[in-house]
């Protein structure tokens, strides 16, 4: 699949304007008697998917605090470049808050417990509604929280996952797998914790691109941050999603 912004160049604000987009909507988990927030947005291509011919799909989760509908940049990117998107929201009101004392891998892993599960009923939910797209390679896309739910769901050595994308997620280790292609987008502010990105060998050895965003914060990566910024972390998400060459120096 080649991902290309020549593609939203020809595809004019008509063909726009006609995608089509659930907001503020939830899905039920039965299993786990938990309403799920989503926005589900279908690619302005849409018309040329087919079972035959599926188009991609990403899961976005976003990070603790942060509505799903906040990373519309993200998003609007994608469904652009023939993406549908699911954009997840994990924290429900009822739900215990995210620790923040202790060892945090241990006393948060509950939350990405949580959250990975959620990630599957998602996946296994829309698979069926939308059998034009391939749910069988999902992107998956997690600012801070949502990016260490990612990198656990991608750690459980699933085979459905093709890219795991994190915007500075701090705590769970990225995928050692052969078969995911990761890329670690980093703000300036805050290390990530030991073991979380890989060491050099390791980025030798495996499809990986782990990047670093000069003066850049983490708390700005979303649509609230400044305009650089999010231009920044989609020319990595483009760059990256079309197998170009990593740069991992600070911009």
């Amino acid at each position: 699949m080649r991902f290309s912004l020549a593609l939203s160049m020809l595809l004019g604000l008509a063909s726009y304007a006609v995608n089509a987009k659930n907001s503020d909507l939830s899905v039920f988990d039965k299993s786990r008697d938990r309403h799920i927030p989503v926005t589900v947005s279908k690619p302005i291509n849409s018309a040329s998917c087919t079972q035959k011919n599926q188009c991609p799909v990403a899961i976005i989760s976003a990070g603790y605090g942060i509505k799903h509908t906040e990373y519309q940049f993200i998003e609007t990117l994608l469904n652009k470049n023939g993406f549908l998107t699911i954009a997840v929201g994990h924290e429900l009101p009822n739900d215990p808050p995210l620790s923040v004392s202790g060892d945090l891998y241990q006393t948060r892993s509950e939350n990405w417990q949580r959250g990975a599960q959620t990630l599957r009923f998602v996946k296994s939910h829309y698979a069926n509604k939308y059998t034009h797209y391939n749910f069988n390679a999902l992107t998956l896309i997690g600012h801070s929280n949502g990016g260490d739910i990612s990198s656990w769901l991608a750690n459980e050595n699933v085979d459905y996952i093709e890219h795991v994308i994190t915007i500075d997620h701090r705590r769970v280790p990225l995928p050692r797998n052969k078969n995911i292609k990761v890329l670690s987008i980093r703000g300036s502010d805050f290390p990530a914790d030991k073991g979380v990105l890989y060491s050099e060998s390791e980025t030798q050895q495996l499809p990986v691109c782990v990047v670093k965003i000069a003066k850049s914060r983490h708390n700005d990566m979303y649509d609230g941050g400044p305009k650089w910024l999010k231009q920044a972390i989609n020319t990595h998400i483009t760059q990256f999603l079309n197998n170009q060459p990593c740069h991992s120096k600070s911009e």
